[in-house]
């Protein structure tokens, strides 16, 4: 569908139904814009201009004598001037809330959850925010910390100086002397790398290696191969604001909302889509219909990445209903997405294990 097509006066008419409908949730009356217009335009020309927008699918009439209500692609082309309009403004002007965010602790988990909370009191709405996964992490520093017999705890410093830290089960019993020494040989030979390319490297030039340092490497391969979470591609989900959505029922198919919430419970799941939703543009937005998965057809997700230098680490967001503020939700959700990334980017401090 082309929003070429549209003349002005359609535009100005579809974004002012859908603007009312967001407010009220109720059929738009061509009275009822002709008196916010202030009888510029007749009810009459109002009532034709609606009646070209509906044979086009951006309005329905939900039955005979009712206004209209927007389509799915008429909310998207009022998100999408939205969209413009913040693109456009300036990080100053979209400075909605007050919160500074905290790196007292040096954890990112701590300071991610921090963000769902910021996102979520905002909003009113559901909201998420998903930490890149450890071993897609450049680190300045690793340490392994036996537990028990075999769970072993990664500790990994950032290369922007946060800590974050995963426990898994081994395969093979280590010794603590051998994590040690197992990330000493690390640290020295691939800070700035992530435990992905790590592993690679070893399986790549495993022969090669065996030669000069025996056992090490084999110890050391036997302990990634037995961290599974290294095949993973998305990382931890942070959700604050769940009972929010229960707050606003009425505006869900109640089994529809009943699946979204069993997708909340299974967060990997939740992860992996929201995780592929990650795109460039600043910010993302995605009306109902438009990802074909049933349980959130009556959802809107307003989402974007944050990152360090010129690598993306995650995703945060919104999910609420479709009739969302969105001309308060998308600087939002723009704006606390700049000061994460700013925040994270700018730390200075190291944190030592």
């Amino acid at each position: 569908m082309s929003y070429y097509k549209l003349e002005n006066k359609e535009k100005i008419i579809l974004i002012l139904t859908v603007s009312v409908y967001l407010e009220t949730g109720k059929p738009v009356s061509s009275g009822l814009l002709a008196q916010k217009l202030n009888y510029r335009v007749s009810p009459a020309t109002i009532r034709n201009a609606m009646a070209s927008l509906e044979k086009q699918g951006y309005l329905y009439q939900p039955h005979t004598s009712a206004g209209r209500l927007p389509t799915d692609e008429g909310i998207r082309f009022y998100v999408d001037n939205l969209l413009s309009e913040t693109l456009r403004s300036t990080p100053e002007a979209l400075r909605i809330y007050s919160e500074e965010l905290s790196v007292e602790s040096g954890e990112l988990d701590s300071l991610l959850l921090q963000v769902s909370q910021i996102l979520a009191s905002n909003s009113d709405n559901l909201a998420f925010v998903i930490s890149p996964h450890i071993s897609r992490l450049a680190f300045d520093q690793v340490k392994f910390v036996k537990l028990n017999d075999n769970r072993v705890m990664i500790v990994l410093v950032s290369t922007f100086n946060l800590v974050q830290t995963e426990i898994f089960e081994t395969r093979t019993l280590f010794t603590q002397t051998e994590l040690d020494r197992a990330a000493q040989y690390i640290n020295q030979n691939f800070r700035g790398k992530n435990l992905a390319f790590v592993r690679d490297y070893l399986f790549r030039e495993l022969p090669r290696l065996k030669m000069r340092y025996e056992d090490l490497v084999e110890k050391l391969i036997a302990l990634l191969r037995s961290y599974p979470s290294l095949e993973k591609e998305e990382g931890k989900i942070f959700l604050q604001g769940t009972a929010r959505l229960l707050d606003k029922a009425e505006l869900f198919d109640f089994n529809k909302l009943k699946s979204l919430f069993q997708n909340f419970e299974e967060k990997a799941n939740l992860a992996r889509l929201l995780s592929d939703l990650i795109s460039l543009e600043r910010v993302k937005v995605i009306i109902g219909s438009e990802l074909k998965l049933p349980e959130i057809a009556d959802c809107s997700l307003i989402l974007s990445h944050y990152g360090y230098r010129n690598q993306i680490l995650g995703s945060l967001g919104i999910i609420g209903p479709k009739r969302l503020p969105y001309d308060r939700i998308i600087p939002l959700v723009d704006n606390v997405a700049r000061r994460l990334t700013r925040t994270i980017t700018t730390l200075e401090k190291g944190v030592a294990l």
